[in-house]
Parts: C-alpha cells; sequence; structure tokens
C-alpha cells in the first residue's frame, strides 16, 4: 500500500473518533476496518467493527466534542504503520499518544495505541 493511500485511510480511522453519530462512525470505519479488527490501549481491549464504534461513544460520552487529530506523518514498512495523535476538545488539555497499526488486504487489522510519550530510561 502506498502512503498517500494508508494515510487517507488512517485519517478516515481518526475522522471516526470525532463522529457522534453512531451510523456515522460506523460507515466511515467499514472501509477501513476489517470485521474482526482488534483495537487495544491502556483502558481497554475490543474486536470488531461495532465494537470499535461503541467504545468510540463511550469515549465521546466521557469528552464530548473531543477529536482525534493526526500529528505527524505516517510511518510505515511491510504490513505496519505508525502515526502520533492528539485529543483535543474544548476543554482541559488531553492526551497526546501514539498508534501501532497492521493493515492487510486494504484495511486496518489492528490499532494498539499507547498514551502520552515513552517513559524516559
Amino acid at each position: 500500500m502506498n502512503t498517500e493511500t494508508l494515510t487517507k485511510m488512517i485519517d478516515t480511522y481518526c475522522a471516526a473518533w470525532g463522529e457522534d453519530d453512531p451510523a456515522q462512525r460506523a460507515a466511515l470505519l467499514q472501509d477501513v476496518w476489517a470485521e474482526r479488527a482488534t483495537y487495544t490501549d491502556q483502558l481497554g481491549h475490543v474486536e470488531g467493527r461495532q465494537n470499535l464504534v461503541a467504545h468510540i461513544g463511550a469515549m465521546r460520552q466521557q469528552f464530548p466534542g473531543a477529536r482525534i487529530v493526526r500529528t505527524s506523518a505516517v510511518d510505515h514498512h511491510n504490513h505496519c504503520a505508525r502515526f502520533s495523535w492528539r485529543l483535543e476538545s474544548n476543554g482541559p488539555p488531553l492526551p497526546e499518544g501514539l498508534d501501532i497499526v497492521e493493515f492487510r488486504d486494504g484495511k486496518i487489522q489492528s490499532v494498539v495505541g499507547f498514551f502520552g510519550p515513552p517513559p524516559p530510561l
């Protein structure tokens, strides 16, 4: 997959995190998220597109109006990619992080998210 196509896929995934309407969120994920793909971060683990739609909905209830903004270029090799992001809202500062993405057959197969920078030595 070329960088431009992969970047569009990741930007669509990020846009889903900013969508209030569950049906619109599912529609955004339809083209980029494999049916049984997994999402894992420090707060939880979900499998499947509909479970991710619900997980994002729970985050949106906790942080109304929040959206994920990609803050780095997408770096990739083989079937893996990484990018940095920031959670923006109208309230207090929210986490920044790094996502590691596995993709195959034009869809995201897994995302592992980390909040904040790596710990110092």
